[in-house]
């Protein structure tokens, strides 16, 4: 017991070829150091366990070894490298950082670095946790950093890279550290296992791989437990036992159900998972990964995106070919939003739950999108025609009056075809204009109703019903007294029925009395114009038949001047306040202010 050293020291890389995940990295360094164009300051950063400060010690070895291999890596016997490896090496230094980032430690640092090297060419200083000195530390190390004597090398080590001074940053030559990848980890794992005499199998340690979150440190931490727990058995069953990971089984099961739409399963599933001490939070979050998983599994071209073992990558496989896409995504939307919502809930448990219910009800709702609902038969004798625009004939005097415009329709009119029928039977009776067809008009059977289509159906009803402009032959002259009685008349009737808009637009201004029976507007915005086109077909009709005169027309007027216009919209009225007072502007500009 009194040997035991954990294998995160034991197995801790000693060359750059041994470092694992971080080939982008050694390589750089090796051909620095063959073609003799080392930096004076370097930074490594990166998370936490992922070889910085390993490679900052195998940086200053092999720096400083005598006889450099032909591969760019210390030989591990000359002087140098064995008085590295005991501890005892003059010329390089180590200084955590955390524990001393005072002034007064960057002073000592200093006053070391005047010394010129006792052995070796040069003397290196690896400095762990940088980002921990303090800002007046920071300062006093910046010139020395700047303009360090020849044959001193400094090498930072961080894991958080944004907290060091910019200042600090241009004068080193910066390496980013990836997280080391599920595969690499597991590799790693599986050659100490058999340095070790560990029996194992793969499924076992991907899992640690995944829970180290490619950090390597982690991953060997977890596996001394494991040997230890598991009496140097590491198995699949023995990794999620002691590192309390949901089982694959759990999801692939409740996947299953979720697809044969058994809820009563899914629940006793969660329940059991629950009663093990899982947090719904966790269980939660592991369906939505395991739903990726399985998107991720169904096409080839991403099926390396998934980082577990080859037995686990088959299950994802086979399980997924019975999926379709769109479950899939349901499913993970569903999952995502119990996770949005799951911390505030006051019934966490309930909202799983009724998370996993919407899920088993999936199938369902992807087959009643696509069926459609079954309209009752409509003979093509008593299909309504479609309206044609209506246009005025005026056979009087006024034949250069322009046509009355009508309101635009966004329904697609079909072609107008010609039915026959046979002399035996009664000629189908054309269906009222005014003619509504209710939702229970719609006869469903067996089949499930197609919302959308429904839907259309309403609005296609509801256009149907527009107002038509009234017309005829009458043409009675009528005075600006009678036109403004009439006028005022069916503005307090607008009134009544609480149209306080086009009431505001008809009393505001004066309406005026122009040639050819036209009738002008006032209109003092875009939005008072688009109103007066959606309601002049009523106003017209109104006034058609109280005036007795069919040519009557309604025409826009613009307001002309400028400066009688009311500001209406966000932009006016901020530009009428600022004409007012310039010092307004100044202050939006101030600020960066902008308008809404």
């Amino acid at each position: 017991m009194d040997n035991f050293i954990v294998s995160a020291r034991k197995y801790r890389p000693a060359t750059f070829d041994t470092v694992v995940g971080q080939q982008h990295i050694t390589v750089t360094l090796k051909n620095a150091i063959k073609n003799k164009q080392l930096a004076q300051a370097f930074l490594f950063c990166g998370p936490r366990g992922v070889g910085k400060t390993t490679c900052a010690r195998i940086l200053a070895k092999t720096i400083n070894c005598e006889r450099l291999r032909d591969d760019m890596e210390a030989c591990g016997q000359c002087d140098s490298c064995k008085s590295f490896q005991n501890g005892n090496s003059f010329s390089i230094h180590e200084l955590d950082a955390a524990s001393n980032n005072s002034v007064d430690d960057i002073r000592s640092l200093i006053d070391q670095v005047r010394i010129p090297p006792q052995t070796g060419k040069y003397k290196i200083y690896i400095i762990d946790e940088v980002h921990m000195l303090s800002q007046q530390a920071f300062n006093a190390f910046l010139k020395t950093l700047e303009e360090p004597p020849s044959y001193a090398i400094f090498i930072l080590a961080t894991t958080e890279k944004h907290k060091i001074l910019p200042t600090i940053l241009s004068r080193c030559q910066i390496f980013d550290f990836n997280r080391i990848k599920v595969a690499d980890m597991a590799g790693h794992l599986a050659s100490i296992a058999d340095k070790e005499g560990v029996s194992y199998n793969s499924d076992g340690l991907h899992i640690i791989a995944q829970k180290a979150d490619g950090g390597l440190r982690d991953a060997l931490s977890m596996f001394d437990q494991i040997v230890s727990f598991s009496n140097k058995e590491v198995t699949y069953q023995a990794v999620i036992d002691n590192l309390n990971i949901l089982d694959y089984e759990y999801y692939f099961r409740l996947t299953d159900a979720l697809v044969n739409e058994d809820s009563p399963t899914a629940l006793l599933i969660l329940d059991e998972i629950l009663a093990h001490g899982f947090d719904g939070s966790h269980f939660i979050s592991g369906l939505g990964s395991h739903f990726r998983d399985l998107l991720v599994a169904k096409e080839p071209a991403t099926l390396k995106l998934l980082d577990t073992s080859d037995a686990i990558r088959q299950r994802y496989q086979q399980q997924a070919q019975r999926l379709s896409p769109g479950l899939l995504l349901s499913a993970l939307n569903i999952s995502n939003q119990c996770e949005v919502n799951y911390r505030t809930s006051k019934n966490q448990r309930l909202q799983v739950e009724l998370a996993l219910l919407k899920m088993c009800h999936i199938t369902a709702a992807i087959q009643l999108a696509k069926n459609n609902v079954v309209h009752p038969p409509m003979e093509t004798a008593e299909k309504k025609k479609p309206r044609e625009s209506v246009t005025p004939t005026v056979t009087t005097d006024h034949e250069s009056q322009p046509p009355i415009p009508q309101p635009p329709t966004t329904e697609r009119q079909p072609p107008v075809t010609d039915v026959r029928v046979p002399a035996s039977q009664p000629p189908a009776t054309e269906p009222s204009p005014k003619a509504v067809r209710s939702w229970g008009d719609v006869k469903l059977g067996n089949a499930v109703p197609d919302l959308n289509k429904i839907f259309d159906d309403k609005q296609t009803v509801a256009q149907s019903d527009e107002p038509e402009l009234l017309n005829g032959e009458e043409r009675e002259i009528f005075s600006p007294d009678e036109l403004l009685e009439q006028w005022h008349a069916f503005a307090d009737k607008l009134k009544a029925e609480n149209k306080i808009n086009l009431f505001t637009l008809m009393t505001a201004n004066v309406p005026q009395l122009l040639p050819d029976f036209q009738i002008g507007v006032v209109v003092e915005n875009p939005i008072q114009q688009d109103l007066l086109s959606t309601s002049k077909i009523d106003i017209l009709n109104g006034l058609r038949t109280k005036l007795r005169n069919f040519a009557i027309d309604l025409v826009p007027i613009q307001v002309q001047n400028d400066t009688t216009r009311k500001p209406y919209t966000a932009q006016e009225k901020y530009q009428a306040m600022a004409a007012k007072n310039p010092t307004l502007d100044v202050l939006r500009k101030t600020f960066n202010l902008g308008l809404e």
